[in-house]
């Protein structure tokens, strides 16, 4: 008994700084929300959401009151963590046949955006001078999938710790941003939740960004943003491959620069396929009659019905503690070492791309 009580103790030693950090950012998700209610009026309620008083928030939080470091590892976790959680049961909300419906032009659109801001990066890149690599992080990160794309990419072009940190604080600055802004644009021009949702889902940079303004502006919109993100994450693999070929960079097993990079990055993110799995499974319970589509059973309809909105507030609240943490995790000093050069690189590839996707969306008719 005593030998069960001291693992007990070391268990719960070892996960209490995880769970500080943890505690903090899912405290700052309770605030956000109880402010939201407070909100008076329909239209500044969806103008202002949860979830961008949670990230404005937590920059309040870490940039002036401070964040210890004890906190760290629970706040990474949250961001980590938990957002892929949501992400994944998000899945149970979205039957694969919204793909289908989705529709080519989606995938011509995700295409066409990468071509576009890859492009950007890289004239810009060569106007300014900026090395290759960061310009080719900066791009992929800004075409693809964010901070993912941008680790991934590191070990296969040969890129340095410090240019890898650039990157990813450019991306980071420019999704903080959209949080922000694109929620107000899209209600201001009255997008429709489906234009607003292929807007997000080709123009925002990290998943986690690209989730926080669907949220923020309708579940409708956030439904067709996390299928239009899911098929640029896609793209990802073949990407990183055709940039480390025109990079031309010549790779030996004993070189100096495979153990600068981080390993964090996957080709293909583990919760792209719980997503996907998820998304499987609501496909087939509808085809097989076991969720709510099935009119002929009653008891089965409230069962159903009752498990998926329990799911969905879990998703919702675990993507709200995931954004919380994405504003305790900013540090505006991170942000003013990045330099003028880089800056401008992301925010040329940004603005670009944001212009041109909505642009082909309105002129198109996609909404």
């Amino acid at each position: 008994m005593s030998l069960f009580i001291t693992k007990w103790k070391k268990i719960i030693r070892q996960s209490s700084p995880l769970m500080k950090g943890l505690f903090l950012a899912i405290g700052v998700a309770v605030v956000s929300r109880l402010l939201h209610k407070l909100i008076p009026g329909p239209l500044l309620s969806k103008a202002i959401s949860d979830v961008l008083l949670a990230v404005l928030l937590g920059l309040f939080i870490r940039n002036t009151l401070g964040v210890s470091t004890s906190f760290e590892v629970g706040i990474k976790f949250a961001l980590e963590r938990v957002l892929r959680l949501g992400i994944i049961l998000l899945g149970l909300r979205l039957s694969l046949q919204d793909v289908a419906v989705t529709g080519g032009a989606a995938i011509l659109l995700v295409f066409t955006c990468i071509a576009v801001a890859l492009s950007t990066a890289f004239i810009i890149g060569r106007l300014f001078k900026i090395p290759p690599r960061l310009t080719a992080l900066i791009g992929v990160g800004t075409a693809i999938c964010g901070n993912t794309a941008i680790v991934a990419t590191a070990p296969a072009i040969g890129a340095k710790e410090e240019e890898v940190s650039f990157a990813v604080a450019v991306i980071t600055l420019f999704g903080l941003i959209a949080v922000i802004i694109y929620p107000i644009i899209g209600h201001a021009l009255g997008l429709s939740d489906i234009a607003f949702g292929l807007w997000a889902g080709t123009a925002v940079n990290d998943t986690s960004q690209v989730v926080a303004v669907g949220a923020a502006h309708s579940q409708a919109a956030l439904n067709v943003a996390t299928i239009v993100k899911l098929m640029r994450n896609t793209i990802m693999a073949p990407l990183i491959i055709l940039v480390g070929l025109l990079l031309n960079r010549k790779k030996t097993s004993g070189e100096e620069w495979l153990s600068t990079v981080p390993r964090e990055g996957i080709l293909i993110p583990w919760f792209v396929i719980g997503f996907l799995s998820m998304s499987l499974i609501r496909t087939v319970g509808i085809s097989a009659g076991m969720l709510p589509q099935d009119i002929n059973h009653p008891g089965t309809l409230q069962v159903a019905s009752s498990i998926l909105k329990a799911f969905d507030e879990i998703a919702k609240f675990a993507i709200l503690t995931a954004l919380a943490a994405v504003g305790l995790g900013t540090q505006h000093q991170v942000v003013l070492k990045i330099g003028l050069k880089p800056f401008t690189l992301g925010l040329c590839a940004s603005l670009v791309l944001s212009i041109a996707s909505l642009c082909l969306i309105l002129l198109c008719g996609m909404g």
